[in-house]
């Protein structure tokens, strides 16, 4: 039987759409196995800050529909440090926390793994709440499918105006280490071409494959470009082709922080729902170190280790399909 009296939840890094989803199965589950639950608000820097705030059911109501993090999140240095780790673990002593939920990317587990390295009696589960898609141990991070969906929605229009001045767009989404967001996004609205930090980019080979689409009539086009691309922003990229091919009419767009906000999609919700959930059974059981995730519909336990360790593998064959079908 689990000893577990009080937990904490809190979110930390980028927000992501989904989250409050998380939030809300986090205290509910826990409130219904008899636990109390406390927000910590702004991340890893409301440990350290003693930010807290009881949640109840009420407390959660009406949120698995909004878009950031009621807890509100921040990225904290001193947290990385052994006397903010120290203040951060006295003060869930005090308060009489003896578990934690964290829900974030890559930074926020980092932090997890080295903060019960040094406390191991505080048990802490991780939940993927991250736009990037970049974890290792599950297919899809909460936010994801939302963050996607939004870059589809915004091209789709983009395109619109594109056709209608026959020009050619360059635009850039986030994903400054993974072209997650990039590479789904951009056959679903059926790019040109896609531009991602995992594969090499061959400006040659754009500059090629938009002259051969100008001689077949395609005389507007979509190119989505990740922002960590070795070639640079989108800003870079057109204007190496606009000196390579100046009979084009070129514009940028930078879609920007709309990709983090806004209502979450229904998958976003579920997967949220099902981590939270799963998140506190893990506590009770007497887990800790380990990241919960869904592959393949199961869900799944990783390491923290191994999840920050072994990024996701974006699917570069997924690039090939993109230039047959861009023809």
């Amino acid at each position: 039987m689990s000893n577990l009296k009080k937990i904490g939840v809190l979110t930390s890094g980028g927000d992501a759409p989904g989250m409050n989803a998380a939030i809300r199965a986090v205290c509910r589950t826990s409130i219904y196995n008899n636990l109390e639950v406390m927000g910590v608000i702004r991340g890893y820097q409301g440990l350290i800050d003693a930010d807290f705030v009881p949640l109840e059911t009420s407390s959660v109501a009406n949120i698995i529909q909004r878009g950031g993090t009621i807890l509100k999140t921040a990225r904290s240095m001193e947290f990385m440090t052994k006397e903010g780790m120290q203040k951060a673990y006295d003060n869930m002593q005090k308060s009489g926390m003896d578990a934690l939920v964290v829900i974030g990317g890559d930074g926020t587990f980092r932090g997890a793994t080295e903060f019960t390295g040094i406390y191991p009696d505080i048990k802490v589960i991780g939940i993927a709440g991250t736009i990037d898609n970049d974890l290792f141990g599950t297919d899809y991070t909460i936010g994801y499918d939302t963050a996607i969906n939004t870059v589809v929605q915004a091209v789709d229009k983009i395109r619109d105006t594109a056709n209608s001045h026959d020009r050619l767009f360059f635009i850039e989404v986030m994903g400054r280490d993974a072209g997650f967001i990039a590479l789904r996004s951009g056959i679903a609205v059926g790019a040109e071409d896609i531009l991602i930090p995992e594969t090499e980019s061959d400006i040659d080979d754009l500059v090629e494959k938009l002259e051969n689409g100008r001689r077949h009539n395609k005389t507007s086009g979509i190119i989505i470009i990740a922002e960590g691309d070795e070639l640079g922003g989108a800003y870079d990229v057109s204007k190496i082709v606009k000196q390579r091919l100046p009979h084009y009419s070129i514009r940028v767009s930078i879609l920007g922080h709309i990709q983090r906000g806004g209502s979450p999609t229904c998958m976003d919700r579920v997967r949220a729902s099902q981590y939270g959930y799963h998140a506190v059974n893990a506590l009770l059981e007497g887990k800790s170190g380990i990241m919960i995730g869904i592959v393949k519909r199961d869900v799944v336990e990783t390491p923290f280790a191994q999840s920050i360790k072994h990024n996701n593998k974006v699917r570069t064959d997924l690039k090939e399909m993109t230039r047959i079908l861009s023809i």
